[in-house]
């Protein structure tokens, strides 16, 4: 292997964890307050209600395909009765839904930032960054679904790359601590640039937006019950009194 692709493949993996580890305690320590998704949705919501179900839904089959590839081996799902065809020919169709939905999705909510004035003027510069790499990670991973997996429009893969023997490998070796890059160095052009943008947008999550996703309504469950009371229409004679009074249960 070459210098670049060791330093692609093998050290810049744990460079982005690292950064992606820091940076989530910085943003947890220091700026707990803006871990939110900063909405927008009271500057608009028409276009906010279509494209936003459309992009997270898709985003979640999308991921659930991605841990199914590449954290499934090939040999196992082949054990419980899965042939490899019958994988693929399920992973395309799927993927096919999955890109529909998140490229509609997410064209809709650029578009509406882009285009509604006051949503546009709360964007920030890394909002920008986080859309640049997204889209990009997006879009490659469309083209290896649809271009290379089901049209085959290189020519170069009939039937498909089968990622599960290269990719997903890597992916696999490097939470052992034993990359093996071997299988990324041979992988389509496309894979290897969509594995490398996946990586930088993972290192840029604690800094974006999109550091909600790691967010759960945990302490909802311990919070104390709120008591509202209306107000008396009569009024009351009695003059209010400093301080907190007993409510009569």
């Amino acid at each position: 292997m070459t210098a670049t692709q060791t330093f692609l493949w093998v050290v810049l993996p744990y460079v982005v964890t690292v950064a992606f580890a820091v940076g989530m305690f910085w943003r947890y320590r220091y700026d707990k307050y803006g871990w939110t998704t900063r909405s927008s949705q009271m500057y608009e919501s028409r276009l906010l209600r279509i494209g936003s179900p459309l992009f997270h839904f898709g985003i979640l089959m999308a991921l659930g395909g991605h841990v199914l590839g590449l954290v499934v081996p090939e040999g196992w799902t082949e054990k419980v009765g899965i042939s490899e065809h019958t994988y693929h020919v399920a992973a395309v169709g799927f993927g096919v839904i999955a890109a529909v939905m998140v490229v509609s999705g997410l064209s809709i909510l650029i578009y509406r930032r882009r285009t509604v004035g006051r949503v546009f003027t709360v964007t920030t510069r890394m909002d920008k960054v986080m859309y640049v790499l997204l889209g990009s990670v997006v879009l490659l991973g469309v083209f290896n679904t649809v271009a290379i997996n089901l049209l085959n429009i290189t020519g170069a893969y009939p039937g498909g790359y089968n990622y599960r023997e290269s990719v997903a490998v890597w992916f696999r070796s490097l939470f052992v601590f034993s990359p093996d890059a071997s299988g990324m160095v041979l992988a389509p052009p496309s894979f290897q640039l969509h594995a490398v943008a996946a990586m930088l947008l993972f290192a840029f999550i604690p800094f974006t937006r999109l550091v909600h996703i790691f967010s759960a309504p945990v302490g909802y469950l311990s919070r104390p019950y709120l008591v509202y009371r209306s107000r008396d229409p009569r009024g009351s004679a009695r003059a209010p009194r400093r301080g907190w009074e007993k409510i009569d249960s």
